[in-house]
């Protein structure tokens, strides 16, 4: 039952397992639809972010460009009267009605300051500064990306116009602007939050920047593509190895260009950013749709399965007046299962009451037989009885008195058989008990009396070893009764001890006989051939003063091997 028991526990786990599996794989398309879809609303908010990102900068391109066109105006307007004595004050007072300008300079000829609105740092090279050559060669306006020496505390730049008429140059006009006065957003509500700003020539080298170590190497051949389109886009790392989102737009004669730069989060920090909206929901409409497809089966299938294995272990038990009455409330499949299982106990039951009904006829019967072969032979024994009475030879009445006894004791067999509660099995030690009485009491050949002491361990033994041991008790005691005992009696010891896996028959008396007296008759013959049947060995001991023992060793019938 223990091992039913085991198997069903072992069923319904694997039956849990297979449908946790089977769960997870229907439901499997879930979770992979779910990161999928992140996948591409990752990919979908990075363009988005690439695009706001280069919408900023060609924003803040225009609007930069627009502040140094109006610096130009500004610096053509103030050319004709920038000299003499209130140039200097004339500036300064321009620079605090404009804010967003952090200086106003009158270059000579030479390059040298005429006057300025706050004081300009010494450049003994300014006259040969790229910038001041180009306006010297005729050009009209250029934005310095590197105009020399530092005109302001923050990163700037410098736009300046040539000074004098076409064809004489009298020096330069030069407006210092910083990247706050050129209005370049980062605070920008369409951007990324960490953007920095920052101004780049065609030579990739960034001479303003409001975080210089949020930049790093451009890519090869982005101007060309941002002069082409406008604006250009690439992923890469800044100067500190993170990654990060660049956008430029070209600001001035494809020479100076707005440089933007953003955080690029991976997915895993897009994920962690975003965990409601991305992966947390596909991930908790997984976890809840298992949950509830579980809590479904273990509900409505495997508890009731559990359920019915349990009236199954109940029935295994041999308890089958249990009926399955809570599977009422179960589907209908379970329903016709509980009604299954309840009709094969049913008829488990009414074969089991057909069974007894049979087995206890068949008892009945055997008793019966039983007690008419006992009759019978107690009609043979008392013929014999009176055939030996008749006769007058000694010996022919000692052969038919062995034969009656030997008689008497198969229908003690089959009366023990019919009186007890087995009818396979009989108690060997009142079996024992009643047979040496009976073989005492039917012996007509002596009136000496007798006494008897009889010890004798309690074994259930089968008919087929009983037999013989009664024979042999029969032939022991008959031939006590012709050899010990006189006219004086004397005492007949019976004893049956079970040790371990022997047990003992042994007879003895006290009369005068030896082991010699048996000689070579046929009851010592039978004693060794019920001896051999019983698989043990006799043996004959004469006991001191005098008297004689007779043993039977054989294995205990319950410890003999299987098949035996």
């Amino acid at each position: 039952m223990n091992a039913l028991a085991g198997r069903a526990t072992r069923a319904i786990t694997s039956i849990r397992v297979r449908l946790a599996v089977a769960l997870s794989v229907a439901l499997l398309p879930v979770l992979v639809l779910g990161v999928m879809q992140s996948i591409f609303a990752f990919r979908a908010e990075a363009d988005s972010r690439r695009q706001s990102l280069e919408l900023a900068a060609g924003r803040s391109a225009a609007i930069a460009r627009a502040r140094i066109e109006a610096a130009g105006v500004l610096l053509q307007t103030l050319g004709p009267g920038s000299v003499g004595l209130e140039c200097a004050q004339r500036l300064a007072d321009v620079r605090a009605r404009l804010p967003g300008y952090a200086n106003l300079i009158r270059f000579d000829a030479h390059g040298r300051v005429a006057c300025a609105a706050a004081t300009t740092p010494l450049d003994v090279q300014r006259g040969a500064r790229p910038w001041f050559q180009a306006l010297r060669g005729g050009q009209a306006m250029v934005v310095a990306s590197a105009p020399g020496a530092a005109y302001a505390n923050e990163p700037a730049v410098l736009a300046a116009i040539r000074a004098g008429p076409p064809d004489q140059f009298e020096g330069a006009m030069a407006a210092v602007l910083t990247l706050q006065g050129l209005k370049l957003e980062t605070a920008n509500r369409f951007l990324p939050q960490g953007a920095e700003v920052a101004l780049v020539d065609s030579h990739d080298q960034i001479f303003a920047a409001t975080q210089p170590q949020a930049f790093g190497a451009p890519p090869r051949g982005w101007r060309d593509v941002a002069v082409k389109r406008g604006a250009a886009i690439w992923n890469g790392p800044d100067a500190q190895g993170r990654p990060r989102s660049y956008s430029v737009a070209p600001l001035v004669n494809n020479d100076v260009f707005v440089l933007l730069s953003a955080p690029a989060p991976g997915l895993l920090s897009w994920a962690w950013i975003n965990p409601i909206s991305r992966l947390l929901l596909p991930l908790l409409a997984f976890v809840l749709g298992l949950a509830a497809v579980w809590y479904a089966a273990e509900r409505g299938v495997i508890r009731w399965i559990v359920y019915l294995q349990r009236v199954a272990a109940i029935y295994a038990r041999g308890r089958f007046t249990v009926r399955p009455l809570q599977a009422e409330r179960a589907p209908p499949e379970i329903r016709e299962l509980a009604a299954t299982l309840d009709a094969m106990a049913g008829a488990i039951v009414a074969r089991d009451a057909s069974l007894m009904d049979s087995l206890a006829e068949k008892d009945a019967l055997m008793r019966e037989i039983h007690h008419r072969v006992k009759n019978n032979l107690q009609i043979i024994t008392s013929l014999l009885n009176m055939q030996q009475r008749a006769l007058a030879d000694p010996a022919a009445k000692a052969a038919m008195n062995d034969t009656r006894q030997r008689i008497t004791a198969l229908a003690q067999i089959y009366r023990a058989l019919y009186q007890g509660p087995d009818l396979k099995r009989v108690d060997l030690r009142p079996f024992l008990e009643e047979l040496t009485a009976q073989l005492l009491a039917n012996d007509m050949t002596s009136t000496a009396l007798v006494r008897t002491e009889v010890h004798a361990d309690p074994l259930v033994i089968d008919r087929d070893r009983l037999a013989p041991i009664a024979l042999f008790a029969v032939e022991a005691i008959t031939n006590a009764q012709k050899h010990a005992f006189g006219p004086q009696g004397g005492t007949l010891e019976v004893g049956f001890h079970v040790r371990g896996e022997e047990a003992e028959l042994s007879i003895g008396d006290d009369g005068p006989g030896a082991a010699e007296s048996l000689g070579g008759g046929v009851g010592r013959t039978l004693m060794t051939a019920f001896a051999r049947q019983l698989r043990g060995k006799v043996t004959f001991e004469t006991r001191d003063p005098r008297g004689l023992t007779v043993r039977l060793v054989f294995p205990t019938p319950q410890v003999m091997a299987p098949g035996t």
